[in-house]
């Protein structure tokens, strides 16, 4: 039997591909310290081993690496804010645990790690589509930590032969998603305004656009990568988008819902859009799911 490595491995993105690893019938462990502010609950398999461990504690984790044959990174401190308020936080858990991550597994002989990062990396200054040779123009302590630690995960192939694979997620939705909370994704917050009969909140005039993903399609990205044969896919960067975006208050329409106005906020992107050209002919991958087609299904599953 296989055995996986997820960090992060609790949470939103993180215990989708759980599941879908132990369907598959890999043995996995999860590293998670339970710390995400955004997420309201943390999901178990349980068919899976769980550590509660941090991963900027190196000595903790490096045991769990015997004998482990694929590595999924997804520990992170993963929202804009939290960060601007604890950059050296996001700095310890998002480059030094990156580097420690990498370094258990250069030391144990992982066969590939797979990074998951973030389309933040492109901030305000690209035009789209994005693509993945752009400038980073990285604005916040996320961004900045996430990229940063892009370029560990391409050092330590180039100096070591680890082989990486490296994502940049363009917002992710679907099962699992937070709720609630005020670092919760716009998606799950609507439908939860209009489960409690509440008006959508939109911030700025609601035109602004982004490149909506779902969680299988992500998971199934991450899949891909672990069982490529195509060498030139190793130390890559990959967008993992749909290739077309919606509003605001596209979304308003779609959940069907009043909602209200609030004042824009400085240093976001107006639109997003990943140009996905590059994996899907590397890694044969496409996204299968759109985001008006699962609000539509979600809604009539839970009668809202």
């Amino acid at each position: 039997m296989q055995k996986a490595i997820v960090t992060g491995g609790a949470g939103f993105i993180g215990s989708n591909l759980v599941d879908r690893l132990v369907n598959d019938g890999f043995h996995v462990i999860v590293i998670d310290n339970e710390s995400a502010e955004c997420n309201e609950e943390f999901y178990y398999n349980d068919k899976a081993e769980y550590y509660k461990y941090d991963v900027e504690d190196y000595d903790s984790i490096e045991p769990l690496f015997k004998g482990v044959d694929y590595v999924f990174h997804l520990a992170a401190e993963s929202r804009i804010q939290p960060t601007l308020d604890r950059p050296v936080k996001a700095c310890m858990t998002n480059i030094i645990g990156t580097c420690n991550i990498l370094e258990a597994s250069r030391r144990n002989g992982i066969k590939r790690v797979m990074y998951s990062s973030t389309s933040s990396a492109y901030g305000l200054k690209n035009s789209i589509p994005l693509i993945e040779t752009m400038h980073r123009d990285c604005l916040n302590p996320y961004s900045v930590t996430k990229v940063a630690a892009e370029d560990l995960c391409k050092m330590y192939h180039t100096l070591y032969g680890l082989e990486t694979v490296i994502f940049r997620y363009f917002n992710v939705f679907g099962e699992r998603q937070p709720l609630k909370g005020q670092y919760a994704p716009v998606v799950g917050l609507f439908l939860e305004m209009k489960k409690a009969g509440k008006p959508m909140t939109v911030v700025g005039d609601g035109k602004q656009t982004r490149d909506y993903t779902y969680v299988g399609d992500v998971v199934e990205a991450n899949i891909l990568a672990m069982q490529t044969t195509n060498k030139d896919a190793i130390a890559e960067v990959y967008n993992v988008g749909t290739g077309t975006h919606h509003s605001v208050l596209d979304l308003v329409d779609i959940i069907d819902g009043e909602h209200s106005f609030l004042p824009s906020r400085d240093g976001e992107a107006r639109h997003t859009l990943a140009d996905i050209g590059k994996i899907m002919l590397d890694l044969d991958w496409k996204p299968k799911e759109t985001i008006k087609n699962w609000i539509i299904n979600y809604r009539k599953k839970h009668n809202i």
